[in-house]
């Protein structure tokens, strides 16, 4: 590390939204800070070099409590509000976005299933889940589906007392590790979305193939790969969501997702403001400081004005949706904005340190790769324009 350069997570304490948080709410975000910071920061760099997922975070969650941020107090969970869980994720973001986003997707499947699932199916999954002994995955996407899910391909034929799955999944974050996946199938073609079910099924049974992971700009920790199944054979209770139903489970926690991803957005454009400013008021260059030179203040004060108003869109977004009101344009503005200036802004203060913001000893060139990705999670950009234009015209 560079002299300047031991990298600083504080707790994002300046945003006063203590408001819309209860008491156990407060205790996630502190122990997810202090868990990110001691557990994820001194690996993040390793799982990026060695393209591979985060094996170790996981396993760690697990006994840091923060597997089952969903799930109810009686079901072994915490149960966070909304804005609550995106204080969480905005505080491991800050030191990773794969590993944040590999607990959303693992933590909406525990969610889904604590609120869904009975019987004996629930009594197998929703424990391990919630323990961090099983890592879940969500399988909605597909080679040649991507924003256009009613239109996915992976059939789902019933024999007998039995369900035989075919076809393939791609971009399924945890998917190289995964235990249990939620796998959205077609049951009925001539239906359309209305012959969508969703499966709750063993990853590492008989005729589920996982392909490698991804080589991609970096994200590495998340382990996205694609899924196949080869007459894949499971028993009837594996049906989590029935026939007709899927496609709007699918699409009920859409809103959280792009809201969730704008605070990581904001985790990780936090994190470059605060590494770049550090390291500016040491430089010295031109006879003093780089601090001193007005282009420098400038750009990252545009840099400070982009992380609040992405801070006051995410977590507005957040409230409305703890209330139990529509947040969808909501949620779609802030993620666009958030997405966008945080890869504008992470670049910027990349472009103020000079060739050392090119340096892989600190988090802004991981950063940066990331902020890529986070323009196509949870619906690109041009869904949420989608979204805002159909508001104000339609």
């Amino acid at each position: 590390m560079h002299g300047w350069a031991a990298v600083s997570y504080p707790p994002n304490v300046e945003l006063d939204l203590d408001g819309g948080l209860e008491g156990r709410d407060i205790g996630a975000v502190q122990r997810a800070h202090d868990w990110a910071k001691d557990v994820v920061a001194p690996m993040a760099e390793t799982w990026e070099a060695e393209r591979r997922f985060a094996t170790e975070a996981f396993e760690s969650a697990g006994q840091n409590r923060l597997t089952g941020l969903l799930v109810s107090s009686e079901d072994g969970g915490e149960q966070v509000s909304v804005v609550g869980l995106a204080r969480v994720l905005e505080e491991i973001a800050a030191v990773d976005f794969a590993v944040a986003f590999s607990l959303v997707c693992h933590n909406n499947l525990a969610g889904a299933v604590a609120r869904r699932a009975e019987g004996s199916l629930r009594t197998k999954v929703l424990p391990g889940l919630v323990n961090g002994s099983s890592l879940g995955a969500f399988l909605l996407t597909e080679p040649n589906v991507g924003s256009d899910a009613a239109a996915i391909t992976v059939s789902a034929a019933q024999d007998g007392e039995e369900w035989v799955l075919n076809g393939e999944k791609a971009w399924a974050t945890n998917g190289t590790d995964a235990d249990v996946l939620s796998v959205y199938a077609q049951t009925d073609s001539s239906l359309g979305h209305r012959g969508i079910a969703t499966f709750l099924i063993d990853a590492n049974g008989p005729g589920v193939i996982k392909t490698p992971g991804y080589q991609m700009l970096g994200g590495h920790g998340l382990g996205a790969n694609s899924i196949r199944f080869d007459n894949c054979q499971v028993p009837a209770e594996s049906l989590f969501v029935p026939v007709g139903e899927g496609f709007r489970a699918a699409m009920e926690g859409i809103d959280l997702a792009r809201v969730l991803v704008g605070a990581m957005c904001c985790g990780m454009l936090r994190t470059a403001l605060t590494t770049a400013s550090d390291y500016v008021r040491e430089r010295l260059a031109f006879g003093g400081r780089l601090a001193d030179l007005q282009g420098v203040r400038f750009k990252l004060a545009d840099v400070s004005t982009d992380l609040e108003a992405s801070r006051l869109l995410t977590y507005r977004a957040a409230r409305t949706f703890q209330e139990g009101r529509d947040a969808a344009v909501e949620a779609a503005h802030a993620k666009k904005f958030s997405t966008r200036v945080a890869e504008s802004g992470i670049a910027s203060c990349m472009q103020v340190m000079g060739a050392n913001g090119a340096r892989r000893d600190h988090p802004l060139p991981r950063h940066l790769a990331a902020s890529r990705l986070t323009h196509y999670v949870d619906g690109a950009t041009e869904i949420q324009d989608v979204v805002i234009s159909r508001s104000l015209l339609d």
